[in-house]
């Protein structure tokens, strides 16, 4: 099994720019991919961003695409969400994700494991 525990959320204002992190432990060799996922109120969970584990593919949803930035560090199996210029509407419970394969190529957005989310509230 893969723990996953989301930190760095909190309320902030628009226009701030925090860091999530997420620091998996457990049988960290069975993740090949990691991505971000957020919940608004009242709303289904929708993907944010993702990484493969082992090269430096990336992904983003259209709504994030060069205002937030993930990234990892494998020596310390953590995971990041860089998020600039942030906006009311990016309020949300943020929850990292881990899985995939070895023999993936590219960004499935397919996991196994979820972490309990952290919230992130943007006042104007």
């Amino acid at each position: 099994q893969v723990q996953l525990v989301e930190s760095g959320g909190g309320l902030v204002q628009a226009g701030d720019s925090p860091r999530l992190s997420c620091a998996a432990s457990g049988r960290t060799s069975r993740i090949f991919e990691m991505g971000w996922f957020r919940q608004a109120p009242g709303k289904e969970r929708t993907f944010v961003a993702a990484i493969m584990w082992n090269s430096d593919k990336t992904d983003y949803a259209d709504s994030v695409r060069g205002r937030f930035t993930i990234s990892r560090d494998n020596a310390k199996n953590t995971l990041y969400l860089q998020m600039n210029s942030l906006k009311p509407e990016d309020t949300a419970v943020y929850s990292c994700a881990a899985g995939g394969s070895p023999w993936w190529t590219g960004i499935r957005r397919e996991y196994d494991y979820w972490g309990q989310g952290t919230q992130v509230t943007v006042s104007t």
